[in-house]
C-alpha cells in the first residue's frame, strides 16, 4: 500500500468533508435568517401604542424605535449582530389621552408599560428561536436533501442563535435608554425622552423614561391626528421654507430631516444664512451641497455678497438676486436685501418708505422684464409687501415670528420665522426663539399653493414639538396688480399680521 497515496486521499476527503460543513453551516445561517425576517415580526400593544416588534441582522447590535413620519430614536443597547426594531404602526389617541389625563395612572403606568413590552419582547424572542430553527432545518434540508444534512444545519442554527444570546446578555446595556440618538423630525427634539443629564442610571429610572417616552410619542402623534384634512396628490410640488439661520448648525438637522420626511422637491432660504458675512462663516453653507434637492438663496441683511458667492458655489444652489429661475416646475423671482447691517461703515437705510419704494420699483420690473412667475421670494416683510400682486405667493423672514396675510391683490404674503431660533440672539431674550420652518404644497399643473404645515420645534431649553396644517381656502383666486404704485401702502396692507 503507497502511504503516500494515502495520506493524500486522506487530506482531500478531509478537506472536502470541511468545505461541505462550510456550505452547510452558510446555507443554514441563512436559511435561519430568512426564517427570522418571514416569520419572527410580532404585534403587541404597549400602552396606546399599537406596535411591530421585529429582529434584523446587524453588525452593531441597537435598538431602534421607528415614530414615523416623527423620526427615529436609536439605542446602543447591546453589541451582538442582532438588531431589534420596533415600530409605532398606530396610536389609539382616545385611550391615549385617557392615559394622559386620569392622575390615577400616574403610578401604575410604568409598570403597565413595562409589564406589556416585556411580554411584546419575550414573545419576539420565541418567534425568533422558532422561525430561525426553522428556516435552518427547512433550508438545508431543501439544499441538500438529505435528513444529516438537515440536522447538522438545525444544529448550526442552535449553535448560533446561542451565541447570539449570549453576546446580547453578556453586552446588555439598560442605562443606553437615557443616551439615544435622534433621526427625523426627533432630531429636533432630544427632549422627547427627558433630560439625560439628571437621571440616575437605575432600573425605576429606566421604567420612568419608558413612560415618558411614550407619553410624549402619544402626544406627538394626537397632534398630527388633529390636522385639518388634506390628502396632499403624491405629485405636488414640495417646498421647504426656511430663514434666518444665523449660523445655528441645528438647522441643517432640521432641514435634513424635513427634507427626507416630507419627500421635499425644493428648499427656499428668504436669507441670513450667516451673523456676520465674513469669510470663516462661509464654511457653514458647505452643508447645502449635502442636502440632494435644489436650495434657492435670496440674501438677507446679515449677508454679505462674498456670503452670496459661497452659496453659489455649492451644488444645488440656486442663487436668486433681481432674476428669475424655473427650480422643480415653480418659475421664482428673488431679489437679495439691499443693506449690509454688519458693515458699520456704511450707513444703513432702513426706513421703511425707502425700503417699500425699493420694492415698488423692483415689482414694476418684474412686471416689464418677466413673464409672470408662480413665487416671489425676499428677505424683508416690507420690501415683499410690496410686490403684493406679483405673483400669488410672496415669501419672507426677517422678522424672526411667523406670520401670513392674504392682500387684497389676492397674493399671500408668508413670513418665515427663525429656522436658527435667531442663532446666538436666543440668549438675548428671558423667551426663546423657536425654531421653525414651513412645508408649502403646490398643485404640480396650476402652481398655485394648496395646502402648508408650519413645524415649530420650542427653543432653546423649551422641550415642544408642533405641526399644524393650514388649508388654501381658494387656491384659483385672481391675482390683481396693484392699482397704483404711489407712495409706500399704509391701511390694512400693511397692519399687524395674525402668527
Amino acid at each position: 500500500m503507497d502511504f503516500r497515496r494515502w495520506t493524500q486521499g486522506a487530506r482531500r476527503l478531509a478537506t472536502g468533508r470541511i468545505a461541505r460543513a462550510a456550505v452547510i453551516v452558510i446555507v443554514a445561517v441563512a436559511s435561519a435568517w430568512l426564517g427570522i425576517a418571514a416569520g419572527g415580526p410580532v404585534r403587541a400593544t404597549v400602552g396606546p401604542v399599537e406596535t411591530g416588534m421585529s429582529a434584523e441582522f446587524s453588525w452593531t447590535g441597537e435598538t431602534v424605535v421607528d415614530a414615523r413620519p416623527l423620526g427615529a430614536l436609536l439605542f446602543d443597547t447591546h453589541d451582538a449582530p442582532i438588531r431589534l426594531r420596533m415600530t409605532l404602526e398606530n396610536i389609539d389617541t382616545e385611550r391615549a389621552r385617557t392615559m394622559l389625563e386620569d392622575p390615577r395612572l400616574a403610578d401604575r403606568l410604568p409598570a403597565l408599560l413595562e409589564k406589556e413590552l416585556s411580554e411584546g419582547v419575550g414573545e419576539l424572542i420565541l418567534r425568533v428561536i422558532v422561525c430561525g430553527l426553522a428556516g435552518a432545518l427547512i433550508g438545508c434540508l431543501i439544499v441538500f436533501r438529505r435528513p444529516r444534512a438537515a440536522l447538522a444545519g438545525l444544529l448550526s442554527g442552535v449553535v448560533m442563535m446561542a451565541g447570539i444570546g449570549t453576546a446580547a446578555i453578556m453586552t446588555y446595556r439598560p442605562d443606553s435608554v437615557v443616551e439615544p440618538e435622534y433621526s427625523g423630525l426627533l432630531a429636533g427634539a432630544p427632549s422627547l425622552v427627558g433630560d439625560a443629564e439628571s437621571i440616575v442610571t437605575r432600573f425605576e429610572s429606566y421604567r420612568g423614561q419608558l413612560a415618558k417616552l411614550v407619553n410624549n410619542v402619544s402626544q406627538l402623534y394626537d397632534t398630527v391626528s388633529a390636522l385639518p384634512v388634506y390628502d396632499a396628490d403624491p405629485t405636488a410640488i414640495r417646498v421647504l421654507h426656511v430663514s434666518d439661520i444665523h449660523l445655528n448648525l441645528i438647522s441643517w438637522n432640521l432641514i435634513r430631516s424635513i427634507t427626507t420626511q416630507f419627500k421635499i422637491d425644493v428648499i427656499v432660504d428668504t436669507g441670513d444664512i450667516t451673523d456676520h458675512g465674513t469669510g470663516p462663516e462661509d464654511n457653514f453653507v458647505e452643508e447645502i451641497g449635502d442636502l440632494g434637492v435644489p436650495y434657492v438663496f435670496v440674501r438677507g441683511n446679515h449677508d454679505s455678497r462674498a456670503t452670496q458667492r459661497a452659496v453659489a458655489r455649492q451644488k444645488g444652489a440656486v442663487v436668486l438676486d433681481d432674476s428669475v429661475e424655473t427650480v422643480a416646475g415653480l418659475r421664482i423671482y428673488g431679489l437679495g436685501d439691499p443693506r449690509f447691517t454688519p458693515d458699520k461703515s456704511v450707513v444703513v437705510d432702513s426706513d421703511p418708505d425707502s425700503l417699500a419704494a425699493l420694492g415698488r420699483a423692483h415689482a414694476v420690473r418684474l412686471a416689464q422684464a418677466f413673464e409672470p412667475v408662480d413665487l416671489v421670494a425676499v428677505h424683508d416683510p416690507t420690501i415683499a409687501r410690496s410686490f403684493s400682486g406679483s405673483a400669488p405667493m410672496i415669501l419672507a423672514g426677517h422678522a424672526h415670528a411667523r406670520s401670513t396675510e392674504l392682500m387684497p391683490s389676492g397674493s399671500r404674503m408668508l413670513v418665515q420665522g427663525s429656522t436658527g431660533g435667531a442663532g446666538l440672539r436666543a440668549l438675548e431674550h428671558d423667551e426663546p426663539t423657536p425654531v421653525m420652518a414651513s412645508v408649502l404644497y403646490f398643485d404640480r399643473e396650476t402652481h398655485r399653493l394648496r395646502a402648508w404645515d408650519d413645524i415649530t420645534l420650542g427653543g432653546l431649553g423649551e422641550q415642544s414639538v408642533q405641526i399644524q396644517r393650514h388649508l388654501e381656502n381658494d387656491p384659483g383666486r385672481t391675482i390683481s396688480p396693484e392699482p397704483t404704485i404711489g407712495p409706500s401702502p399704509t391701511g390694512s396692507t400693511a397692519g399687524p399680521e395674525t402668527p
